[in-house]
């Protein structure tokens, strides 16, 4: 870099030494007099020399390849992010637990005087959506500290070495602008557990990271955030104590963070009057804030589209089911007997599932939408962390209602209860191998130990698949007339709110007690 600073003062001196004598050449001075023909002509020549050596080396191809020759760029290079825990809505107890952290980054001549140490990193796993970079983020932005992002993938490469040598540019960088928090998104892409079979290079960007976090030195205030979706897969090295200190599990909104999520994302759009954020919270149990922020956009594009000025109930029902469900398909090719089964199907999952009070029931259509000719939507009425074996079993009815209304009605069963079957054998196979739900008794079965015993533990997925299915027929058979006229209702008007599966209930003696 020397070097070429010189050349170009060198460069320049050139190129002024020539212009002078140029407009000598034209305009004589008897100053310059005493310059004589080669004299000049020497000058010149050196100049062009020196231009295109200069030239040549800004454009010196690299004869090595670019990942060894040059440092790639892993953290978007320094970054003071603006955002802070005001932007982050629900997740109150995980912002807690971060305000110490926070604390000791900001006034740490406290906690240094007690002897306490910062914590070196703070892993935060959970499923997909639920705001890991944005926490990150807001830490950065609440210290005002310098925030320094990469990803996993980004130390991966074919050449061995080069992934170490990342991750130590990156923790160079990190001590010179301290204080500063180091994000490793998708971490698990580095820190898998080692073995025979795995892969060198990987391995040493990993003993590399291990041996970074575990010895730069404590005066500097840097501190390493790691977030992964899968933290079953990472080494037992990288998970102690010393290195990620805390393990936070960022888990998918309950209602009340829910609420709060949705007016975070709703601040800036034009509701209708109408709009019950809270009613809306309700209507999306499960779902993660990437997913909410989805449907408050998808529903300001619906209110666009409908060449409306305020958004109202409906564009947040139809956003709702553009996220759960799928595109809606504007012109379905759907033969009229196959419209018939898919009326029967649907009708069979909402008549059982009320029966049975698994869900509240909040629309059942025979629009097709994305792969699925038809569907039901349900929502628990309030926010349940625990399940009991009756409601497990229950839920497992629901799900093979609709096949099961199929060969009331038909005589004969079709294809449209494949994902229906996966799900119900999902929760078969966790009450039998994590639940302790079955005569195999209280324990939880490791998958090395399913793939050994797979037959054993079939037999008792198939015994509460066969049970809850001839519990659903019998639902069905006792209440054949009441599926008729919900399956009708679907074929006319193609959609049935909660409130008009009421209605058709109501028309019909109350049902047996099948809950118990």
């Amino acid at each position: 870099m020397k070097k070429k600073k010189i050349l170009f003062l060198f460069l320049i001196l050139g190129l002024m030494s020539s212009a002078i004598l140029m407009y000598d050449k034209y305009f004589p001075s008897q100053s310059l007099a005493v310059f004589r023909t080669g004299d000049r002509i020497t000058v010149w020549v050196i100049t062009i020399i020196l231009f295109i050596y200069y030239i040549t080396t800004e454009t010196k191809p690299q004869l090595v390849p670019s990942v060894l020759s040059s440092e790639k760029e892993t953290g978007r290079d320094k970054d003071k992010p603006d955002v802070s825990f005001k932007d982050v809505a629900g997740l109150e107890e995980i912002k807690e637990e971060l305000q110490e952290t926070i604390d000791f980054i900001n006034n740490s001549y406290k906690y240094r005087r007690m002897g306490a140490k910062i914590p070196k990193g703070i892993l935060f796993y959970g499923p997909p959506g639920t705001g890991k970079t944005l926490l990150a983020k807001a830490v950065a932005g609440e210290t005002n500290s310098t925030f320094l992002y990469a990803s996993g993938s980004e130390f991966v490469e074919k050449y061995v070495g080069v992934g170490a040598k990342r991750v130590r540019t990156l923790f160079e960088k990190a001590k010179k602008e301290a204080p500063s928090i180091i994000f490793i998104d998708e971490i698990d892409a580095i820190g898998t557990k080692r073995n025979l079979e795995s892969n060198n290079e990987k391995d040493q960007t990993l003993n590399q990271l291990l041996v970074e976090m575990d010895g730069f030195n404590t005066n500097e205030t840097v501190i390493v955030i790691g977030a992964t979706n899968r933290i079953d897969l990472l080494d037992e090295a990288l998970l102690r104590p010393g290195r990620f200190d805390r393990h936070i599990f960022v888990g998918n909104p309950n209602v009340r963070a829910r609420e709060q999520i949705l007016e975070v994302h709703t601040k800036n759009k034009p509701l209708d009057k109408s709009i019950d954020i809270q009613d809306i919270a309700k209507k999306t149990h499960g779902l993660s804030g990437a997913q909410l922020a989805n449907i408050a956009n998808e529903a300001a594009i619906i209110t666009v589209r409908n060449n409306k000025n305020f958004i109202g109930i409906e564009e947040f029902n139809a956003a709702i089911e553009r996220v759960l469900a799928g595109l809606e398909v504007k012109n379905p090719t759907v033969l009229h007997k196959e419209k018939k089964t898919v009326a029967i199907h649907e009708a069979g999952h909402a008549l059982v599932s009320k029966v049975l009070e698994t869900d509240m029931v909040q629309k059942v259509s025979i629009v097709p939408r994305g792969q699925a000719l038809g569907y039901v939507l349900k929502f628990p009425d309030e926010e349940r962390y625990l399940l009991t074996q009756t409601e497990l079993l229950n839920k497992i009815t629901g799900l093979l209602a609709g096949r099961a209304a199929e060969e009331l009605v038909f005589k004969e069963i079709t294809t449209g209860a494949k994902d229906d079957l996966n799900k119900a054998t999902d929760i078969a196979r966790e009450m039998v191998c994590s639940y302790g739900m079955t005569p195999l008794g209280q324990i939880a079965v490791e998958d090395h130990y399913i793939s050994q015993n797979f037959n054993l533990i079939r037999v008792e997925i198939k015994k509460i698949i066969d049970d809850c299915y001839k519990k659903a027929y019998t639902i069905l058979d006792e209440n054949e007339k009441l599926l008729h006229d919900i399956s009708n209702t679907l074929l006319e008007q193609e959609t049935l709110t909660s409130d008009e599966l009421d209605e058709i209930f109501k028309k019909y003696e109350k049902p047996l007690d099948y809950a118990t």
